[in-house]
């Protein structure tokens, strides 16, 4: 009889662990389908980071004023949504009569190499993508008169090994973004019609996207802000695993989605839009980026220096 009952025990016991491992597989396979197959190395085990030193042979021929379209990743990469952008970006540039020059190599953020461009995109970069030296470069160039637009996940890391790029040049860390479901249709309220990156847009934007949230507020640091969302028009909720608790991401009434400032004599702007590769197909959401470039590449609006706007 106890032979009979320890081999049901040892029965029961096995099929518990095949449920169990049933279940954590499942629950694997859905958090690899969430965050994309591409990127499971690289949140999970690590893998992924380079950094690039030889620098890029760029065309003596580059039309002027040109921009540096940048979208290395080394961590979350959304490649269909890079591709979309960095056509977007491309399309843009020529129509406007710019140059552009497209590269993942981290090695072109040199003193020589940066003083071709007027301004840089950080499209969905994602990372520790530069070395300590070109860093360094990038820094003194923007603070001495470069521009800055950073696209979605430019400013969409949970954590970053380079203070000074998220305290002062995003201006605020993230800390989540909706889900279940991942893109929800908000509505944003424009503040600023003048600037050239929203002065085409009414007092308020109805949009699907994915929608990010943040730690702090750039308004309480002085920054300028562009937009802000209604959260009663969305979820603001994480929701990455079934069974499990949504993560509150509400930042309430004042809910900043796209901002600029200055740093020092440079033009920084920041929009959280754009995940899905479609929205680069978006007319209003292409021209806020054109103008965002604009204003960031000094061409239009209002100037910076010693960290504050100039008009004239």
């Amino acid at each position: 009889m106890k032979a009979v009952a320890k081999r049901k025990v040892f029965r029961v016991l096995g099929v518990l662990a095949v449920i169990l491992i049933l279940v954590l597989v499942g629950l694997s396979l859905m958090f690899m389908t969430a965050v994309g197959p591409g990127n499971f190395g690289r949140l999970v085990l690590g893998i992924g980071s380079s950094y690039d030193k030889t620098p890029p042979q760029i065309s003596a021929k580059l039309a002027y004023p040109a921009i540096l379209i940048f979208s290395k990743t080394n961590g979350f990469r959304d490649d269909a949504q890079i591709v979309a952008a960095n056509r977007a970006l491309e399309e843009i540039a020529r129509q406007r009569g710019w140059g552009s020059y497209a590269t993942e190599n981290a090695a072109i953020f040199n003193p020589d190499q940066l003083a071709r461009f007027k301004a840089v995109i950080w499209n969905s970069v994602s990372g520790d993508v530069l070395t300590s030296e070109q860093r360094a470069a990038f820094r003194k160039w923007m603070e001495k008169g470069g521009g800055f637009v950073g696209l979605h996940g430019a400013g969409g890391d949970p954590q970053y090994a380079w203070r000074w790029y998220v305290d002062d040049l995003i201006g605020a860390q993230f800390i989540g973004h909706i889900m279940d479901p991942q893109f929800q249709m908000a509505t944003l309220d424009v503040e600023d019609r003048n600037h050239p990156a929203t002065r085409h847009l009414g007092p308020t934007w109805r949009r699907t996207d994915e929608w990010y949230s943040f730690a702090t507020n750039p308004r309480d640091k002085g920054y300028h802000i562009l937009a802000t969302i209604d959260e009663g028009t969305y979820r603001p909720e994480e929701k990455l695993l079934p069974f499990t608790k949504p993560k509150d991401i509400r930042m309430g009434a004042d809910h900043p989605m796209v901002w600029t400032h200055c740093v020092k004599d440079g033009r920084a702007f920041y929009s959280a839009l754009g995940h899905a590769a479609s929205t680069y197909r978006e007319p209003q959401h292409r021209e806020m980026i054109a103008g965002a470039i604009s204003w960031a590449a000094g061409l239009q609006g209002p100037g910076c220096a010693h960290g504050k706007e100039i008009t004239s």
